[in-house]
């Protein structure tokens, strides 16, 4: 393996390319966009280092947007349908939230045909007539009660009447009513109030009378909703804007409020929210570029499957040839007993009656029958599916515990980070009389680390469902060159910056060490630059060295075969093709 001095000059004569951000080789400044067209990064101006360097692994493609942000899109998307379409903005609203807030898509409906929009919808142009026979009755009784007892008449677009007891549920009858008129009493439930609590559903409310198709707009919900209702309703109405748009998710990290504004079809799908917490948008896993979502998928669910409890089973115990429950051996000995009521007597290694065995069957600790047996082959089968099970649950141990390890060391990087932003730099710029700023090798360390044990731990997912020889042999490679490097980058600036804490004042030692650190954090990101390249690519370069080596060897057998008979020409190449492995 190189030494450090040896791959800080290596670094040093490649100082003069242009150094991209994370793993994007993408240069292009995203923010001067024209025409109006969305700038697709953050909307906040102090954004953490963490989320900054995250969010330009690649292409900038999405945007965060706190809760105000969302209610400005939603009122402008409101707005711009109201606008164009010569219609209010509650009917606006009913339209998008039918729609999915698609604004194209309530446009091309609407143009296409405006009265079947109408009636799917639920935005009459004037009083439904289609309940009057069932609804007169009540009607009539509900108009009378309300004028006897000076009870506001409501309605929607339909014109179906209805008081403001009905809608609200604030019931204000005197007894003399209770008594009188018991029909009043099934129609005044609290329609809002019953449907605001009843979740998510109250944005497609409709026309209490139950054949009507008229929607119930907004400005209903502000004029009879209590306080607490209106909180509840305005709530679902937000969050819809967000969960019904195909564009956007909330950030799934707990007690999190922002969305994001993902331009699909661009870029990486790993996302880093205002919080700090990086995602995959595709699929709301932890941002495990570069592998795909379907391969953190399998990984996940083996992790929690059952299948490596039954792995272990059967690597690890044998059933009691009794009862047939599985038996772990404990002891040294091979004289088993199952646990009760069972306490049958048998023999780990042949599975017969103990009463068979003794010192002439070769003591406690071996077993002479086993022996013969196993050389007849009776065995056979059953070592071969323990072996079988037990090389399987040694390879999965194998992978998950790097992965585990990579996930324990990013999160402890992660608390390592905060620790020097919020003790250390002020520490040492205090020793060694060095600006703040100038101390910003030893956050982008950090986060180059943090980013590193993020990407490493997924290369060993990755390395699990790798099948191919040729492929794992460079992806190996790969992974232990990054590896490598990674290790180096974090033991510098964990162990390595601790003698610098605690000097006693400033040293030129402090300032070569800065440049060692900054020259391992631009090496170690160059390596997993190189790892992410080749596993996005598929580790296609196999494949291509693969094609070249082959037609390398065809073009030298047809050479060394020249002016020769068919048989010359295949020993020539045959010999050819031997001298060159």
């Amino acid at each position: 393996m190189d030494s450090e001095d040896d791959l800080l000059n290596a670094h040093d004569m490649e100082s003069g390319e242009e150094e991209d951000d994370f793993y994007s080789g993408e240069t292009d400044d995203y923010n001067d966009s024209e025409g109006g067209e969305p700038d697709y990064g953050f909307v906040e101006e102090d954004v953490d280092d963490s989320v900054m360097i995250a969010s330009h692994r690649s292409q900038v493609n999405y945007v965060v947007l706190k809760e105000e942000d969302i209610r400005r899109h939603q009122k402008d998307d409101i707005g711009q349908v109201s606008m164009v379409l010569s219609i209010s903005e509650v009917e606006a609203s009913i339209l998008l939230l039918h729609y999915h807030w698609s604004v194209s898509k309530v446009h091309d409906e609407w143009f296409a045909d405006e009265e079947r929009v109408r009636k799917t919808v639920g935005i009459l142009d004037g009083p439904d007539d289609s309940g009057e026979v069932i609804h007169f009755d009540l009607s009539t009784l509900i108009i009378f009660l309300s004028t006897y007892f000076s009870l506001e008449i409501l309605s929607v677009a339909c014109g179906h009447p209805f008081c403001s007891t009905c809608w609200t549920g604030r019931l204000h009858l005197n007894i003399y009513l209770l008594y009188t008129f018991p029909l009043i009493l099934y129609t005044c439930v609290g329609y809002i109030s019953t449907t605001i609590n009843g979740g998510p559903g109250c944005l497609m409310l409709k026309c209490p009378e139950p054949s009507c198709p008229a929607a119930v707009g907004q400005d209903m919900f502000e004029k009879l909703a209590s306080k607490e209702d209106k909180e509840k309703y305005y709530r679902y109405f937000i969050r819809s804007y967000v969960e019904d748009n195909r564009k956007m998710k909330w950030c799934p990290a707990p007690g999190c409020e922002h969305a994001i504004d993902f331009a699909a079809g661009t870029g990486s799908y790993d996302v880093s929210c205002l919080c700090s917490h990086s995602f995959c948008w595709n699929c709301t896993e932890e941002a495990h570029r570069p592998v795909d979502c379907e391969t953190v998928a399998q990984w996940i669910r083996k992790n929690s499957a059952e299948s490596e409890n039954m792995n272990w089973i059967l690597a690890n115990s044998k059933p009691c040839p009794k009862c047939k429950r599985p038996i772990e051996k404990n002891h040294g000995c091979m004289h088993m007993t199952c646990t009760p009521p069972c306490k049958y007597e048998f023999c780990w290694l042949c599975l017969n009656a103990w009463t068979d065995h003794g010192e002439r069957t070769g003591g406690f600790y071996a077993c002479n029958k086993y022996e013969a047996g196993k050389q007849e082959g009776r065995y056979d089968e059953a070592e071969k599916r323990r072996e079988m099970a037990k090389n399987s649950l040694e390879r999965y141990t194998h992978y998950y515990e790097r992965w585990a390890s990579n996930q324990t060391s990013r999160q402890k990087a992660m608390v390592d980070l905060e620790k020097a932003r919020s003790e250390k730099l002020e520490k040492l710029s205090d020793i060694h009389g060095t600006p703040e700023s100038q101390l910003k090798c030893i956050t982008e360390a950090w986060l180059q680390i943090i980013e590193c044990r993020r990407v490493l731990k997924w290369t060993y997912a990755y390395g699990y469902y790798l099948p191919d020889h040729d492929k794992k042999q460079f992806f190996e490679y790969l992974q232990g060159e990054a590896e490598s490097g990674l290790e180096r980058l974090h033991k510098c600036v964990e162990k390595e910056l601790e003698v610098f804490l605690v000097a006693e004042g400033p040293s030129d030692d402090f300032n070569h060490f800065r440049t060692k650190l900054t020259g391992l954090t631009s090496i170690t990101k160059t390596y997993f630059e190189n790892l992410v390249k080749a596993l996005e690519n598929g580790l296609a370069d196999v494949d291509t060295q693969g094609a070249s080596s082959k037609s390398t060897n065809t073009k030298s057998s047809k050479t060394n075969g020249g002016g020769k008979g068919k048989g010359s020409s295949k020993s020539g190449g045959s010999s050819k093709n031997l001298d060159g492995n």
